[in-house]
């Protein structure tokens, strides 16, 4: 298993395909060797890397693909929309004891609760950080009131969801908030969130796969067709790492609406105008990653130590 001061030294490279340029990604004396045109671009060794992001079209070996998993390297590949449409995953799918104890869980109602405790705890913090929120003891202490009395899921997602509703409305009524519109390309606003998001997701669920477990199987998120439900899951105490990227980025002036085009009904994101938002986004998620892994790590804990405590994550303030 993958200590965390090896997991500090590691990398997570995000590679983007040029329009009208041959791009390639070959093995070669250890080093993954990045090509443009056939020509030597830049290489790292793989000793040094975590997983790789391959954004738009790339022509990669079986060779690749062998040593990737044979140095423990998860390979994703997205679409020029950040859209996952394939994996190659380097993680312990034979750890048959952790997937015994995930499937056989029973206390998924609690397990929900503390996640959900956790989401909006976090979301509390940003508000109480911009100063939006000036009685955030009470706030704390009524929102765990309200959990401790819920008896089934659905009540649970009802209270999850007006939280965020109004989380969202105070948090970026600076930047012209209408309405959470997940994937319908609403509004700029809508957009860039998903895209954080899809950076955060396949980020945990490589951390998830690190450890052997079955993404599909969710405790909070149940059961759906090509769902990664527990990847769901996991990511939702870490979602305020996206909402404060996105302000952030918001007041610094780094969001342009002329980078997006509107067509068909629907706001996109221009072609070359994505390398600054992949940066922006997945600078975010690296500045937390030392956090993801330490909370993946005890969630792993969680199932195969007896006693021990369901993990939590705090921003930092």
């Amino acid at each position: 298993m993958m200590s965390l001061p090896d997991f500090m030294e590691k990398q997570i490279l995000f590679i983007e395909a040029r329009y009208g340029v041959e791009n390639s990604l070959q093995f070669q004396n250890d080093n993954i060797l990045y090509k443009k045109d056939w020509k030597n671009s830049n290489r790292i060794s793989c000793f040094k890397v975590f997983a790789i992001f391959i954004i738009g079209n790339f022509t990669i070996t079986s060779v690749l693909i062998k040593k990737c998993r044979q140095y423990g390297i998860s390979l994703f590949l997205l679409g020029n929309n950040f859209e996952c449409y394939a994996a190659v995953s380097s993680g312990l799918e034979s750890n048959f004891i952790l997937r015994d104890r995930q499937y056989k869980k029973e206390d998924e109602l609690e397990m929900a609760k503390k996640l959900v405790e956790n989401k909006i705890t976090n979301q509390l913090l940003l508000l109480k950080e911009r100063r939006f929120l000036l009685n955030f003891d009470y706030k704390i202490k009524e929102m765990k009131e309200k959990i401790e009395k819920i008896g089934n899921e659905k009540e649970l997602l009802g209270m999850e969801g007006s939280y965020s509703k109004e989380f969202f409305r105070e948090y970026f009524r600076q930047m012209n908030w209408i309405r959470r519109m997940p994937r319908t390309k609403y509004d700029v606003n809508n957009v860039l969130l998903d895209i954080g998001y899809t950076f955060l997701f396949n980020f945990i669920d490589s951390l998830l796969r690190l450890y052997g477990f079955d993404t599909y199987k969710g405790f909070y998120h149940k059961l759906f067709f090509q769902r990664k439900s527990l990847s769901c899951d996991i990511m939702e105490p870490f979602r305020c790492v996206i909402d404060r990227q996105l302000l952030k980025s918001f007041r610094l002036g780094q969001i342009n609406e002329n980078d997006f085009e509107y067509k068909n009904g629907k706001y996109v994101l221009n072609f070359d105008n994505q390398r600054k938002y992949i940066a922006i986004f997945s600078e975010a998620v690296m500045k937390n990653k030392k956090e993801m892994f330490d909370y993946v790590r005890e969630f792993y804990r969680f199932f195969v130590v007896e006693g021990k405590k369901f993990p939590e994550f705090r921003i930092n303030n």
